[in-house]
């Protein structure tokens, strides 16, 4: 998920009871709900290297209790005021814990057992960025100051109370899991809604259900067949057509494929996605060379694209140059 929703959630989790833990609470959910992220700094060594790093040992299992001590570690020697430990690295585990729980959700998926396994896991059910959970966040973030206004017009007072935000906490908490528990049950719907057809003729063999940033009943379907890929929109009020859906071909074997496949860039490109779509084009600068391109149709197709590796491979089958790059782009 996006930062503002992981911050939201960790000042929801600091209301809701643990800042009752220990002193400064807060800031310590709160740096701890964002520390897996800090695998951002991974970027700086380009694109195939934040590829590699991002959601990698910081979105870990393993690494949760150590990304809680050193948030801990970071509030005592910024505060000048003690902490109970054993209460404040509780809730730094929780906030952390929040963080991967919520990554989970969402169609990037995290690897939740490195460095034992490098396996992606994602349950598909939120988008990236979800309206709706924006919406609850905000009301449930407004909400204190707004009552707490109409409390001080009404009584005369401007004391704040002990519990101030507590209730819309519970409130945007217990809504973030209903809100999940309902996408999970929309989601299976519409998995099973993709894989009950035929495709040009085809059988799938295996679906993805994408979700919709704004509407829960909204979602892009992906479906494989050992021929081609068919990409199309599911509206689950609506009667489900699949010869709507737009159908993306694999392409012949090539050796110019095989020669990309083996590069570094495309072999960790291909431990990420999950849906990879090939496409052999002539080079458009490289005599007989040839474009080789691999994309993920969990985010973008051939007509907009992204999440894209690319080579040019030239006529002796020698790759000239490598790119991983998230949009449009192309070496030339």
């Amino acid at each position: 998920m996006d930062n503002l929703t992981h911050t939201a959630v960790g000042l929801f989790l600091s209301r809701a009871r643990l800042n009752r833990w220990t002193p400064h609470a807060v800031p310590i959910v709160l740096l701890a709900a964002n520390a897996p992220d800090i695998d951002i700094l991974s970027a700086f060594g380009g694109s195939v290297n934040y590829l590699h790093y991002h959601r990698h040992l910081t979105h870990s299992v393993i690494a949760m209790p150590v990304l809680a001590f050193l948030v801990v570690l970071l509030v005592r020697a910024f505060s000048r005021a003690p902490i109970r430990w054993p209460g404040a690295f509780a809730a730094a585990l929780l906030g952390v814990a929040s963080h991967l729980l919520l990554d989970w959700t969402n169609v990037y998926g995290i690897r939740p057992w490195l460095p034992f396994s490098a396996q992606w896991t994602a349950l598909d059910l939120n988008s990236l960025v979800d309206l709706w959970i924006w919406v609850v966040a905000l009301v449930c973030l407004v909400g204190p100051f707004l009552a707490r206004l109409v409390g001080s017009e009404i009584s005369s007072g401007s004391v704040k109370s002990p519990h101030h935000g507590r209730g819309f906490a519970w409130l945007a908490l217990i809504f973030l899991l209903v809100y999940g528990c309902g996408r999970g049950m929309l989601h299976t719907r519409a998995l099973a809604t993709l894989g009950a057809r035929d495709y040009a003729d085809a059988a799938p063999s295996r679906v993805l259900a994408i979700p919709n940033a704004a509407n829960p009943l909204e979602w892009r379907g992906v479906i494989e067949t050992p021929d081609f890929y068919a990409v199309t929109s599911l509206n689950l009020l609506e009667e489900f057509d699949p010869t709507r859906a737009t159908v993306f071909h694999k392409p012949d074997p090539d050796p110019a494929l095989d020669a990309a496949r083996r590069t570094p860039t495309f072999q960790e490109f291909l431990r990420f996605s999950r849906y990879p779509l090939w496409r052999v084009s002539p080079s458009p600068g490289l005599e007989d060379g040839k474009l080789v391109e691999c994309m993920d149709l969990r985010f973008g197709t051939p007509q907009s694209p992204a999440f894209v590796a690319s080579a040019l491979v030239d006529a002796r089958l020698r790759v000239i140059r490598t790119e991983f790059h998230w949009g449009i782009a192309r070496p030339r």
